[in-house]
């Protein structure tokens, strides 16, 4: 295959209705002008406003399908959606590691649907700092940073913490300055501030920001620049209806 454009990876659930997982990662590589692949960590049934049933995919079919496309193709950021539990997500990024360590890694924690329903299960947190070294950011909004997290903000600064990789925290319940996201880095905290007004609430809206990351990371920005225009890249997304499903523009 031609590699014209740089190779990014997918690896989450399946929404038939489109606005969120894996359908809305590719509109969204595509959009960037990266070449997506796509490996699905689990089939639902659902629509942009309901959800009823989640069928998860058998982890040793998704190391398989991971390693297929790896060692077929040099692929520079792999951005990772709904995972059952965390020794599902810590295979898949053993798996990544082992086959390319360089592969930058986006993980959006989608630890339950805009309707409620638990997506994974959180009984091993205590291995999550070891797992999160693998990684390369993270994408939790403020409901999920406190789940993972119980003692974020009771820190008295970001460098308290020692969680071992960078957290972008979006601002979509942030309570102080709504639309205000957060990137953490090691050494730095940006806030990255709305430009847009007219931006209204979308199903998938976490899943298509992350993956913009990750588009953004393939085409060789900084991990600050890609948060940035990928928010500029959200935000047109929101505001593009006024319902819950948004439609992605020609960059």
């Amino acid at each position: 295959m031609s590699a014209d454009r740089p190779f990014v990876l997918t690896i989450a659930g399946l929404d038939p209705s489109g606005g969120a997982g894996i359908l809305a990662d590719v509109k969204s590589f595509e959009q960037h002008q990266v070449y997506g692949f796509a490996i699905t960590t689990a089939n639902t049934i659902q629509t942009e406003n309901k959800f009823y049933e989640i069928q998860w995919t058998n982890l040793s079919f998704v190391i398989r399908s991971i390693e297929t496309l790896f060692l077929s193709y040099k692929i520079d950021v792999v951005k990772i959606g709904i995972v059952p539990t965390i020794h599902y997500l810590n295979r898949i990024l053993s798996t990544i590691k082992l086959l390319s360590p360089l592969t930058q890694i986006v993980w959006d924690p989608v630890l339950k649907s805009t309707t409620e329903f638990n997506f994974m299960n959180l009984e091993d947190l205590s291995d999550l700092n070891k797992v999160l070294s693998k990684v390369d950011l993270l994408t939790p909004n403020y409901k999920e940073i406190e789940v993972l997290f119980p003692d974020f903000f009771s820190k008295k600064s970001w460098f308290e913490n020692e969680i071992p990789t960078n957290i972008l925290l979006k601002g979509g319940h942030n309570q102080t300055a709504t639309g205000t996201d957060r990137l953490f880095l090691k050494n730095e905290v940006y806030d990255l501030l709305p430009t847009n007004k007219e931006c209204s609430e979308k199903h998938g809206s976490g899943c298509v920001l992350s993956a913009a990351i990750a588009a953004n990371l393939a085409l060789n920005q900084t991990l600050p620049e890609a948060c940035k225009n990928a928010k500029t890249y959200i935000e047109k997304y929101l505001s593009s209806t006024s319902t819950l499903i948004g439609y992605h523009y020609v960059q």
